[in-house]
């Protein structure tokens, strides 16, 4: 892209579109770091109870998790409010920039090595996100809250919800219980589908409060409850199995994947709810479509990064045994007969 159309970009941009995107930004910085603080609170309550991942509650006595915990929290009021400022198909994407910070964190605090080609696999996702951002359609005009739940009530919507609480249902009584241990999609799954309906809800209760704030009270219809109710529910339930995915898997496959899942069934059900792609022509929509298919390129690097990574480690610890030398390259005592005869 020239310097001359990125000029076009951002002075098409509207004052609330820059708000939303810096809000996005920081959000994204918040919510890398949380990854890396909360793991290593729950890492050190594993130490003294029983792990997150077994279904332990310990890490709720660990002033580091918590600390990690407000950190997330406040990343995610800043995602809440380029809500209301942006529209979700722009925002969503911008979580890019987490899994770059969550991965070279975790690189260098947690020690999770990562691959030459997990360094492409974040640079991917950046690029397929911005591809999204560039190409996103301008969101449509809304005046009340009441717009918002018409258009959460509308049958393509309704059986979308539908089909996300069935889904989940069946991971969290059926797979989590035989494969949460092994596959990292069973927890992910579920923050990923409860994640996209938490976004529509939370983008219903930015605009009733952006409104309310303008000087139009929201705040009186039931909706806004409504909503409120439902972000409440949906956000719970996400961190309780992110932080099941966090204490049982590495942060740097955690986080991409978490990040691609979600952004994917968010774009999705904005597309469905708010008819994001009404406006577009094809030519928009396959590239928007193309900034996907790169995403998760990534997004699949990153993940063969840990068996990569794993797999060598292993081998170099088999050879280095077999050598006579630890890890650590301490010679190691061979118990042999030449060690028994004088010099």
């Amino acid at each position: 892209m020239t310097s001359h159309s990125w000029r076009d970009a951002y002075s098409g941009m509207s004052t609330d579109n820059i708000k939303g995107l810096v809000l996005a930004l920081s959000s994204s910085l918040f919510i890398g770091s949380s990854f890396i603080i909360k793991k290593k609170g729950l890492k050190k309550a594993g130490v003294s109870g029983i792990r997150a991942g077994s279904g332990g509650y310990s890490y709720l006595y660990e002033p580091l998790w918590w600390v990690g915990m407000i950190t997330m929290v406040v990343g995610e009021v800043a995602n809440f409010a380029a809500y209301a400022f942006a529209p979700a198909i722009l925002v969503t994407p911008l979580g890019a920039l987490s899994i770059i910070i969550s991965a070279v964190l975790a690189h260098i605090i947690l020690r999770e090595k990562l691959h030459i080609f997990g360094v492409l696999g974040c640079a991917l996702c950046v690029v397929g996100s911005i591809t999204i951002v560039l190409h996103a359609p301008q969101e449509r005009a809304i005046e009340s809250v009441a717009e918002v739940w018409d258009l959460a009530t509308e049958p393509a919507f309704v059986l979308y919800g539908i089909l996300v609480l069935v889904a989940v249902f069946i991971l969290v009584v059926h797979y989590i219980p035989i494969y949460g241990q092994t596959h990292v999609m069973c927890y992910i799954g579920v923050c990923s589908l409860v994640g996209s309906l938490s976004v529509m809800s939370v983008k219903g209760l930015g605009i009733a409060l952006k409104l309310t704030f303008s000087g139009t009270n929201q705040l009186v219809y039931p909706q806004t409850w409504a909503f409120t109710f439902f972000v409440l529910l949906c956000v719970i339930t996400q961190m309780n199995y992110l932080n099941k995915a966090l204490d049982t898997f590495n942060t740097a496959v955690v986080s991409p994947i978490y990040y691609v899942m979600f952004t994917s069934l968010t774009i999705l059900a904005s597309v469905i709810m708010f008819k994001d792609w009404d406006g577009q022509d094809p030519t928009q929509i396959i590239t928007e479509l193309c900034g996907f298919v790169t995403i998760l390129s990534g997004t699949f690097l990153l993940h063969k990064t840990k068996d990569m990574v794993d797999g060598s480690a292993r081998l170099l610890k088999h050879m280095d045994e077999e050598d006579g030398m630890s890890h650590e390259g301490i010679p190691l005592r061979r118990q042999d007969s030449s060690n028994m005869r004088p010099s």
